[in-house]
Formats: structure tokens, sequence, C-alpha cells
């Protein structure tokens, strides 16, 4: 499975697509599911996938599913800055976390896609 996440987008934009992708559903097409989360700008984007989190995901794809207080050792990160870090990836659907209290990430791919825009000059 793979997560997108854009960067750049409008919200009607991106509420259109979902609309298309709903209506192909509807028609009975076959498409892949849509699991995607959008940004308007960079900056928002970098607010919440910060270098730490990035490492953190990683960190745990690999490694698999283990409770926050495992991963936080293992990071030799402070568990309450773990925590709030998994509980923001959780949010914005980077992370889950299973019926036994562990966390893990669900994605084989996170396709992060910021197309540039060209100026005018």
């Amino acid at each position: 499975m793979r997560l997108e996440i854009r960067v750049g987008e409008s919200v009607e934009f991106m509420m259109a697509r979902s609309l298309e992708h709903a209506r192909q559903v509807d028609a009975g097409e076959d498409v892949d599911p849509l699991c995607g989360v959008g940004f308007e700008t960079m900056t928002q984007f970098g607010a919440v996938f910060t270098p730490k989190r990035w490492e953190l995901v990683e960190f745990l794809k690999t490694a698999g599913p283990m409770t926050i207080y495992a991963l936080a050792k293992r990071l030799s990160r402070h568990y309450r800055n773990v925590h709030k870090d998994v509980t923001a990836l959780i949010e914005w659907m980077v992370i889950e976390k299973d019926e036994s209290g562990k966390v893990f990430v669900p994605w084989d791919e996170i396709d992060v896609r910021w197309p540039l825009v060209k100026q005018a000059a």
C-alpha cells in the first residue's frame, strides 16, 4: 500500500481528485485505494514532517510494531517527545495503532509530491 502526500495543491483540487476517485468507484471501475493527505505549502508540510519524525517512521517500518515506550528506548529519545510525534503521525495517517497498543507503519511506500509551479517572468 502507498500513502501519497501532496504539497502545493489547493483544497479545491484535492476535493476534485477525491470526487473523481469516488465516481470511478461508484462506476465499478478498477481503481487503487486513494490514501493521501495534502498541504497547501511546504512550510505546513515541514511543520508536520520534521526530520525526527521521518527518522521515527523509517525506524518503525524496519523494526516492526512496538509500544511507544519501546520505540522511545530504541531511538534513545524521551518518551514524551516520541509520544507527541507518534500522535501527530497517527493524525496524519502515517502510523497506526493496533488493538494491543503497538504502533506500526502500514505503508510499503510514502510518496511525497511537490509540483513546482513555474512563475511568469
